[in-house]
């Protein structure tokens, strides 16, 4: 078994791959074995209680279909926006000196990208509560 685990790694066939999908038969089994064996030897107790649905303890009252304020979801589209952005500095972070100038060249422009972004949501009053 150890043998067929050390394949060679520079090796690009579908071999190189079995460890991965050991690991992931053995995730996967584990899974299922817990999920299984809690099933079978917890305690079977249903109470109104438990039937109920969860509602963190606080009596709901009024209609779910309140109007919102458009900044709570324009503040959280804007933020994974430039979440996302700023994610992008990883694999250059990385790569940094094998990338040489022309790397930082291409971050530069995309910083300047992403400064031009922020500019234009702050121009816009994107980010103003007072309205």
């Amino acid at each position: 078994m150890i043998h067929i685990l050390q394949l060679n790694p520079s090796a690009n066939g579908a071999g190189s791959y079995l460890p991965v999908a050991i690991q992931l038969i053995f995730a996967v089994g584990l899974i299922v074995f817990l999920v299984v064996l809690t099933h079978l030897l917890g305690p079977r107790r249903k109470t109104s209680d438990k039937l109920a649905s969860f509602t963190s303890g606080i009596e709901s009252h009024g209609d779910a279909r309140q109007p919102m304020a458009i900044k709570y979801f324009l503040t959280a589209i804007l933020f994974v926006l430039f979440d996302v952005e700023v994610i992008f500095f990883y694999p250059y972070a990385v790569n940094f000196r094998s990338l040489g100038w022309q790397g930082f060249g291409a971050v530069l422009m995309f910083v300047g990208f992403f400064l031009c972004g922020f500019t234009y949501i702050i121009k816009k009053g994107a980010l103003r509560w007072e309205d």
